[in-house]
């Protein structure tokens, strides 16, 4: 009997304890990317583009006449390059300071913004390149010119709300890519 009271108390107390239960932290899609494989892409305009294969150029017009605008798809990073071409009528200041200027709207969300130049003389391209860190809507942006007739610029925007952590994969892949796309990155004579 003794042991049947102290049994149903054990019980009891076991019964009336709170079940505590603990959330499991937010989890993300792990992308399944190909290894960096390019190829060379070239139109009417006055550059030539080295691109990745997963990547798709998409030209865009002006009503029926073509530009060299270009929408490059980056296929399963789910997000799009935004490249533009403009012969330059104005000094090469006020291209910059416009484009600083759009990278400046971003300083409201982004943690950092890291910069670099790169330098191509015998090429004739001179690039600035920006990396923007934090839920900004575009991570990525560039610009390059031959500082005397052409200027490029260019922008990534993901297809998702701007999540940093959980686009950090994808933009390190990304950031491959845009190197190589600005290392082979040619003007036309």
């Amino acid at each position: 009997m003794k042991y049947l009271i102290l049994l149903s108390v054990l019980f009891s107390f076991y019964s009336c304890e709170e079940i505590i239960t603990i959330p499991k932290p937010p989890t993300y899609l792990r992308l399944e990317l190909p290894e960096h494989t390019y190829r060379n892409y070239q139109d009417d305009c006055p550059y030539k583009l080295s691109i990745a294969e997963i990547f798709s150029v998409n030209k865009i017009k002006n009503g029926e006449e073509s530009t060299c605008h270009k929408d490059i798809d980056l296929g399963p990073l789910n997000a799009k390059l935004h490249f533009s071409y403009i012969p330059m009528t104005e000094p090469l200041s006020s291209y910059v300071n416009y484009l600083n200027d759009k990278i400046d709207d971003h300083k409201i969300k982004a943690t950092a913004i890291e910069d670099y130049r790169i330098i191509r003389s015998d090429d004739k391209v001179f690039c600035t390149f920006f990396y923007l860190q934090g839920d900004v809507a575009s991570p990525f942006q560039f610009y390059m010119t031959d500082s005397v007739n052409k200027f490029a610029s260019g922008a990534v925007y993901f297809n998702s709300t701007p999540n940093f952590d959980s686009l950090r994969p994808s933009l390190d892949y990304l950031k491959i890519d845009l190197d190589h796309f600005i290392e082979n990155f040619k003007w036309k004579n």
